[in-house]
């Protein structure tokens, strides 16, 4: 359970920035019929850190998804060494937020 909302929150970052990229290449499409060496040379700086940004968020996407399969991995093989401490764990975590819930 958790695993999806981590990996639905990973997702939406990651559809968020992309939706930034595109909507930026569209303004530097848009802006091309700006004319002089001025505007050449801010658009190519432009494109050249999109594509730097495009690489290192694909990067990071991949880290992070190796990261967290590798926390669920420990997750389970910790809940099935020790089921009675998770249990335990759990029913601590649901009565601190019981408590929490109803001083609101």
């Amino acid at each position: 359970m958790a695993s999806k909302s981590a990996k639905n929150a990973q997702e939406i970052l990651m559809a968020d920035f992309q939706a930034l990229v595109r909507d930026t290449e569209r303004l530097l499409a848009d802006t091309a019929n700006l004319a002089g060496d001025q505007a050449d040379e801010l658009r190519e700086q432009i494109h050249a850190r999109l594509e730097e940004a495009r690489a290192n968020l694909q990067v990071t996407q991949e880290s992070v998804r190796a990261r967290g399969q590798e926390a669920v991995v420990q997750a389970e093989a910790y809940v099935q060494e020790n089921p009675w401490q998770a249990i335990g764990i759990a029913a601590g975590v649901g009565l601190l937020i019981g408590l929490l819930a109803n001083r609101r």
